[in-house]
């Protein structure tokens, strides 16, 4: 008979437990999180106190979150009466989460500004993609782009495959650990925005091969250039973080600013 499994007995308890178990969380990220912190400290209590702590960074249920359910049904109601009625709801949408939030002042700008540097992508990946896909009536591409995206929370992802239907998109949302098994779909851009800092936080050092694992022409990476509180700035500090995960890959860098975003638009190949 095959040895017991020592880690999954903790990753079941960490998913059944009552702040986590209505999320549906992968099983691959606790176990992930589980087998680093675990080698780390002398007793399990300890190690899933740490794992907790990074899972409530992971999740951040402190930058918001609609009511999913609502978002499906009130998106598509949106979808039939016009686009301002759709860009409307959108906004209320993105405007629950705190990084999305900030962006909707600049969203005008942003996807044009964007694919100015990168060219009209025909396929995105949208990695840890939070509320960013629910800003497609920003971004001027056809249907016909195949969107792929990626994020942790089972309902958000279902939420965003219903909104994607109603735009004639193909429902390519997933639940996916994207740090754990990064996409292997050759495609033109891969979305990264505002998560490579907490994804630093969870495994140090994770960046440079993530990125390098990517099979995309254009990788646009976004940091916050100051903290949510606005008391502290930190552009060189994301430079930084942007030049230690490309080593000495050479990619070219075009960075754009907007607000308290920074854009690093990182051509992986020519």
């Amino acid at each position: 008979m095959p040895a017991a499994d020592p880690i999954q007995p903790l990753v079941d308890e960490l998913l059944n437990s009552r702040k986590y178990r209505a999320l549906n969380l992968p099983a691959e990220t606790v176990r992930d999180l589980l087998e680093q912190e675990l080698p780390r400290h002398r007793s399990g209590k300890d190690a899933l106190k740490a794992v907790r702590h990074k899972l409530h960074t992971i999740v951040a249920p402190y930058l918001g979150d609609p009511d999913y359910d609502q978002v499906a049904v009130d998106l598509r109601v949106a979808s039939t009466a016009g686009s301002d009625a759709l860009r409307a709801a959108c906004a209320e949408v993105l405007a629950a989460h705190a990084s999305t939030h900030e962006r909707l002042a600049v969203l005008d700008e942003f996807y044009p500004h964007l694919f100015a540097v990168t060219g009209q992508p025909r396929s995105i990946l949208d990695l840890a993609c939070g509320l960013n896909p629910f800003a497609w009536p920003w971004m001027g591409l056809p249907t016909s782009t195949n969107y792929h995206a990626y994020d942790i929370h089972a309902p958000r992802v279902a939420a965003i495959n219903a909104f994607f239907e109603t735009q004639g998109l193909a429902p390519l949302a997933e639940v996916r650990d994207v740090l754990v098994r990064p996409p292997e779909i050759d495609a033109d851009v891969a979305f990264l925005f505002k998560e490579a800092h907490r994804m630093e936080e969870r495994q140090r050092g994770c960046s440079r091969g993530f990125w390098r694992a990517l099979n995309v022409h254009w990788l646009l990476v976004s940091l916050p250039a100051e903290s949510l509180s606005g008391k502290f700035q930190l552009a060189d500090r994301q430079r930084a973080l942007v030049q230690q995960a490309i080593g000495g890959a050479g990619w070219p860098i075009t960075e754009l600013v907007f607000g308290s975003e920074i854009v690093f638009c990182i051509e992986k190949r020519p």
